[in-house]
C-alpha cells in the first residue's frame, strides 16, 4: 500500500536518466483501467484531461489505445511534472500534450484552462488514485471544473478504493482506510454515495460502477444538458 501515499520519485525506486518515474500499481491496474475508458470513449475525439497523473504512464497508455482524442496530463507536483514530460517525449505519441499544472482544490483548475493556452471543451475527465489520498475539497474541487469544462455528455471517470453505503468492499480497504487517516486525518477512503453528491451538484449524473481488479471501482460520470 506504500507506493500510494508516497510522492513518486521519493519511495526509493530509481527513475530513469530522462526523468521518467515507475508506478508498480501502473502495471497491476492500466489494462483494467483502459478497458473502462475504451468502452465510453471509443470512436470518440476531442480533448481530454488526466487530472493527478502522477508518473505520466497511464496517459501514455490511454493516448495509444484512443488516438482519436488529445489527452492532456496534470499534475500539481514538480517531480511528477518531469516524469509526465518524459514519458510523453518518450512515447512520441503526437496526441499527448505537455502538462499542465492543476491544482485540484481550485474549481478554475489553473489559468491555461481560461486563457486559451489549455484544451477545448472536454470530451473526458480521468483520476486514478487521487481523492483518497488529499483533502476532500480536492475531490470538490475536482467535480467543480470537471462541471465547468466538460461539454454536454462529457464524461469523468474516477478509479480508487470506495466505499458503498458507508461500508468497506473489503478488509483490505479498510486496513487501507485506517493506514491513511492515521497518517492525515484529512484523507480516506471516500463513499460513492458522497462522491455522487459532488457529482450532482456539479450537473453530472452516475452512469456506470465498474468493478476492478483489487477491490477497487470506477465510477463513470456523465454531464448532463
Amino acid at each position: 500500500m506504500a507506493e500510494y501515499v508516497v510522492e513518486f520519485g521519493r519511495d526509493g525506486r530509481a527513475g530513469e536518466a530522462d526523468g521518467r518515474l515507475d508506478a508498480p500499481a501502473f502495471h497491476r491496474n492500466h489494462q483494467a483501467i483502459r478497458a473502462v475508458l475504451v468502452q465510453f470513449l471509443a470512436g470518440k475525439s476531442g480533448d481530454a484531461i488526466e487530472v493527478g497523473s502522477g508518473t505520466g504512464q497511464h496517459v501514455v497508455d490511454l493516448a495509444h489505445h484512443l488516438p482519436d482524442i488529445t489527452w492532456w496530463p496534470s499534475d500539481l507536483n514538480e517531480t511528477h511534472l518531469q516524469s509526465i514530460e518524459a514519458w510523453r517525449a518518450y512515447s512520441k505519441l503526437a496526441n499527448i500534450r505537455a502538462p499542465l499544472r492543476i491544482d485540484l482544490s481550485d474549481p478554475c483548475w489553473c489559468p491555461e484552462m481560461d486563457g486559451g493556452h489549455g484544451p477545448g471543451e472536454l470530451v473526458a475527465v480521468f483520476c486514478a488514485n487521487v481523492i483518497h489520498i488529499a483533502p476532500w475539497r480536492v475531490a470538490e474541487g475536482l467535480f467543480a471544473g470537471a462541471g465547468r469544462y466538460l461539454h454536454g455528455g462529457g464524461l469523468v471517470f474516477l478509479y480508487g478504493p470506495f466505499k458503498r453505503g458507508g461500508k468497506h468492499t473489503a478488509p483490505s480497504n479498510a486496513a487501507f482506510d485506517s493506514s491513511l487517516r492515521e497518517g492525515n486525518p484529512e484523507w480516506g477512503v471516500r463513499d460513492v454515495e458522497a462522491v455522487q453528491e459532488l457529482a450532482t451538484k456539479a450537473g453530472l449524473s452516475l452512469l456506470e460502477i465498474a468493478e476492478m481488479p483489487a477491490n477497487n471501482l470506477t465510477l463513470v460520470f456523465s454531464r448532463t444538458g
